[in-house]
């Protein structure tokens, strides 16, 4: 049975809204998705730039939602691992899921703008074995006792991290992945839950769930993973309104916003090409210059009936366990994200288990 959250990436600069107004809202929305019944809120990491600068450490704010919550799940999606030393993420997330009762789900992202690299001193052409460490680290050393690491990228002996996790063996790990095929195979090979980083184009979608059910085998012929479900998470825009007219009209140009402001981060692939983002830069491109109804192939825009049918296609096309709503992108007010999700929760739910 498919699960439901909402997934939070700012796109907002300070002229719109300010920092303070912008968690206010965000911290609204997670109490309302706690007390509608769904699953998950989940924020990501970014830094520098109208999108994503919001969010520079998802552990802080989903502390505050933990807070004022007491039932949904926090997802990190992701923690931008490539910047982090494993030790300080291994305690910093134990911590967490000690304070939320045990309701922490860590998921890690590689990172893509080359601009936040440059800004930290890493190297692009390293990111990946730099993130495959940090994350395999940060698990051995909330399993483990004096855990002992010698990488290019950093080094500890007998250390022993605390807090312990509270969720036994340690919380639920997803690793996000875009279109390296060896990044799925990776995450499956690993045993971890797979976030897709961004939803595919309509025309992309079958190379997704291509990729999907590569991770999938890969998990199943693991030894490792014997006895354990892999689970699949993505995110989609959404937007309800009464009537098709007008979620359509109001969604689009929220839509466009974001990518918009997506489309000013991304310039910054434009004079650059790495070993371990082969075809990033032509994907990062294309993503902007196509209209928002095409770059979000998968959104969810249009009645509570529309919403129905538009949900059930992609749960069958993808074969996702967890849909995580995007609520905050085109600078949208309070007013508009818990509209939209209180339609999800009382029209469009509860006909999702209903026969076609």
């Amino acid at each position: 049975m498919t699960t439901y959250g909402i997934s939070l990436l700012p796109d907002t600069p300070p002229l719109v809204r300010s920092a303070e107004e912008y968690y206010g809202n965000l911290l609204a929305v997670s109490e309302l998705a706690d007390d509608l019944g769904l699953e998950y809120v989940k924020m990501t990491e970014h830094y520098l730039h109208a999108y994503g600068g919001y969010c520079p450490d998802p552990l802080a704010f989903l502390s505050a939602v933990a807070a004022r919550t007491s039932r949904v799940r926090l997802m990190t999606g992701g923690i931008q691992a490539s910047f982090h030393h494993p030790i300080q993420l291994a305690a910093r997330t134990a911590q967490l899921d000690a304070l939320s009762g045990g309701r922490l789900d860590v998921g890690f992202a590689r990172a893509f703008l080359p601009y936040e690299f440059d800004a930290f001193g890493i190297d692009l052409d390293s990111s990946k074995d730099r993130f495959r460490a940090v994350v395999d680290a940060v698990v051995r050393l909330w399993t483990e006792s004096r855990v002992s690491e010698d990488t290019p990228f950093f080094r500890y002996r007998d250390a022993d991290s605390l807090p312990l996790p509270t969720q036994d063996p340690h919380p639920p790990v997803w690793a996000a992945a875009l279109i390296t095929r060896s990044s799925f195979e990776w995450i499956g090979d690993s045993g971890y839950n797979l976030l897709i980083a961004s939803a595919p184009s309509r025309e992309q979608v079958g190379q997704v769930r291509e990729m999907i059910d590569l991770y999938r085998q890969r998990f199943a012929a693991a030894p490792k993973n014997a006895g354990r479900r892999p689970q699949v998470a993505i995110s989609v825009a959404l937007y309800l309104a009464d009537s098709d007219e007008e979620a359509v009209a109001e969604g689009n140009a929220a839509l466009r916003r974001h990518w918009d402001t997506f489309g000013a981060a991304a310039e910054s692939w434009r004079e650059r090409s790495s070993t371990s983002y082969q075809g990033y830069r032509e994907a990062m491109v294309d993503k902007h210059q196509a209209g928002p109804s095409e770059a979000a192939g998968l959104a969810v825009i249009g009645s509570p009936r529309s919403a129905v049918e538009q949900l059930r296609r992609i749960e069958a096309e993808l074969g996702t366990d967890v849909v995580l709503f995007q609520l905050d992108y085109g600078q949208q007010s309070l007013e508009s994200m818990s509209r939209s999700l209180k339609l999800f929760a009382t029209e469009v739910r509860p006909r999702l288990g209903e026969a076609p």
